[in-house]
């Protein structure tokens, strides 16, 4: 079994190394996967123009821009060759310790809302290297699982892993982005599950996690008694979850106001909606973060239930061209990329409608290619190109031991 002080030095046999082989470009192009990303790519820009003609804080242009550098990033990263980056494993983790860490930094460090999560370096746009810390934390979750080869039994590399993997999580709480550090750490949990971890070491992981989120409302409570507020939890994050779990009270201020309105937003699109760009709760302002956290309610209010079916399929199908594209993969790495990168979609998909229909609590976490941000649609793209050139370079496996016989 590897040990993870071999992960510190790269001293695992290098995969993929070299040139990749030469394929024709029909075979490094996925035509389905193509055609899916456009019309979730066209659908998602259909639903922010809407969302944002009637937002002066908004820029409609500066989403299309978003896209254009992130097609370009996609192109770059699905012709580089994915394997290459497995022995990369410290590098991923300074690099996201350098990126979450940076807007701590003074001058470019920016402080929006009660946390400092971006930048802004000179005339160019805010950034959120958060969010492009995704990718990383993939990479490097990826990178550490793919050295067991699918069996991790020894408790001590186990520890070793997780250790590893909560430091992103460990650096954003200092900004503090909970919704993002959740994030990290479903990325954590698909890696560890897909890499074959324990499953006794799992459930005894998600019990101690389980105690740890109780400990840490118990100990805030104390502290509030003693000291007369709250240490550990924002107010928004602790009114958040006490909206989500008292939904029948008649309380309407802040989070509790939201989630009616997003409530009323989806309801009031019955089966066809009231019509593109007539939606009445973003146009009059009701409806808070619209083109964000909210996109959704500006879907099923202007396009109904029949537009929300249309977006779940579009995801659906991007969901099942991934499950092929990473069974196609011949090695490790390459399975857990595309796997990581799907869980951490779901789990976007999952939090941000479920919140919306006050199914989860209320996150700051987006919608996968329909929320507006420039960040997230670049940090989008670039996954899509990590899948792409598994799809291209995972199936070459002149240089690889087909994972199907490991």
């Amino acid at each position: 079994m590897p040990e993870i002080s071999n992960i510190a030095t790269g001293s695992h046999a290098a995969t993929g190394g070299g040139a990749p082989s030469r394929k024709g470009i029909l075979s490094a192009i996925n035509l389905p996967f193509l055609v899916i990303i456009a019309l979730l790519v066209l659908y998602g820009l259909i639903v922010v123009y809407s969302a944002v003609s009637t937002d002066e804080d908004y820029s409609f242009s500066r989403q299309l821009a978003g896209v254009g550098v992130g097609v370009i990033v996609m192109a770059v990263i699905w012709a580089f060759d994915y394997r290459r980056l497995s022995d990369y494993t410290v590098v991923f983790l300074i690099i996201n310790i350098v990126l979450i860490l940076s807007p701590h930094l003074p001058v470019i460090g920016v402080n929006t809302m009660g946390a400092t999560s971006w930048i802004k370096i000179g005339p160019l746009p805010q950034l959120q290297p958060g969010e492009f810390a995704k990718i990383t934390v993939i990479l490097l979750d990826a990178s550490i699982m793919a050295r067991y080869q699918g069996r991790l039994d020894d408790l001590t590399e186990y520890l070793k892993a997780v250790g590893m993997m909560l430091v992103p999580f460990i650096c954003i709480m200092t900004q503090p982005d909970l919704g993002t550090g959740l994030v990290y750490l479903f990325i954590a949990a698909v890696a560890l599950v897909v890499g074959g971890a324990n499953v006794r070491y799992l459930l005894v992981t998600l019990g101690v996690c389980i105690a740890l989120v109780v400990a840490v409302f118990l100990v805030d409570e104390v502290l509030k008694n003693a000291t007369g507020e709250y240490k550990l939890l924002k107010q928004y994050q602790r009114d958040r979850l006490l909206v989500f779990m008292n939904q029948g009270s008649s309380d309407l201020t802040d989070e509790g106001y939201n989630l009616q309105q997003a409530m009323i937003a989806i309801g009031s699109g019955g089966l066809f909606g009231q019509g593109y760009m007539q939606g009445s709760q973003h146009a009059l302002g009701i409806l808070p973060e619209a083109p964000t956290d909210f996109i959704f309610c500006v879907l099923a209010e202007e396009l109904g239930f029949f537009g929300v079916m249309v977006l779940l399929v579009l995801y659906a199908a991007l969901v099942i061209i991934g499950f092929r594209i990473a069974s196609a993969s011949s090695d490790m790495f390459g399975v857990l990329i595309v796997m990581c990168i799907l869980g951490m979609w779901l789990f976007h998909i999952l939090e941000n409608i479920g919140m919306t229909c006050g199914l989860m609590p209320i996150t700051g976490i987006p919608l996968p290619f329909m929320s507006y941000g420039t960040s997230f649609m670049i940090m989008n793209f670039a996954l899509l190109g990590l899948m792409g050139s598994v799809w291209a370079h995972g199936k070459d496996n002149t240089r690889r031991t087909s994972y199907a016989t490991r």
